[in-house]
């Protein structure tokens, strides 16, 4: 993937599996919801699809999917479905036969994009009213004492080691350039029910942790994990955890 300085980076080039197996899916409100915005049901894309969790949800709503996404090992963990077509390539350069798509979806990644060049080919593979989202989920919640303690290792244990294109993300893409006709998006948020091994599954597939461990200061994450397992209790104790979604949506045509 580009960053929006056109820098080449891409985190999550290897461990395509964990990030399978531990990332929170997408509500089915949320596909229902883009679905109706849409002016047809025909054909969807899915930019930066990654393992295909939300390209997975609009092959529920759509006739035709087509996933895209530069990672090699994102797309080798993808799951098979007869209406989705996933392919390696990069956002900024789509391929040249691209038929006209209703709805183009960006999940968890377009502040990674070069948006000028993305928004270019969005534009160009883009159906007549299509409808571009870009979506993202920020911080997770707990309840209390777990989300003092969660905040307190997010926000300053290992703050300085996100990419500064995750601030974005926090910022739930309020400050991305959107030169679109926009959609004031509907109230969303990501729910699940982990354990503990599911959870440091989760925060194992972070960008920061991924440098963390680049640099050999993997203590910071494992001190973290003792602590926090401590709050949780038993490891094998279920409990809930959610997100909100962050949307921002227009009129590409």
């Amino acid at each position: 993937m580009e960053n929006n300085s056109g820098k080449s980076i891409n985190w999550f080039e290897r461990g395509g599996d964990n990030y399978a197996r531990y990332r929170p899916d997408y509500p089915k409100e949320l596909v229902d919801y883009l679905a109706g915005l849409a002016p047809h049901r025909d054909r969807a894309l899915d930019v930066g699809c990654g393992n295909g969790q939300l390209t997975q949800r609009l092959a529920d709503a759509f006739d035709t999917v087509v996933g895209v996404d530069p990672s090699a090992s994102q797309i080798a963990n993808v799951t098979p479905h007869p209406r989705i077509h996933y392919q390696c390539g990069p956002a900024e350069t789509l391929p040249d036969n691209f038929a006209p798509f209703s709805l183009i979806t960006v999940a968890q990644a377009v502040h990674w994009f070069k948006l000028e060049d993305f928004y270019r080919e969005a534009r160009r593979v883009a159906a007549p009213d299509a409808i571009l989202a870009l979506i993202c989920y920020g911080i997770m919640e707990f309840e209390e004492p777990l989300n003092e303690r969660f905040r307190q290792f997010y926000d300053h244990e290992i703050g300085a080691w996100w990419p500064p294109e995750r601030r974005l993300v926090d910022e739930g893409y309020r400050t991305l350039d959107f030169p679109f006709d926009e959609i004031a998006p509907l109230p969303l948020q990501l729910e699940t029910e982990w354990d503990f091994s599911a959870f440091c599954g989760y925060i194992s597939t972070w960008s920061a942790v991924t440098k963390v461990r680049e640099a050999g200061q993997e203590h910071l994450v494992e001190r973290f994990f003792e602590e926090f397992q401590i709050l949780w209790g038993d490891e094998a104790k279920i409990r809930k955890i959610v997100w909100p979604v962050a949307m921002r949506i227009g009129h590409l045509k």
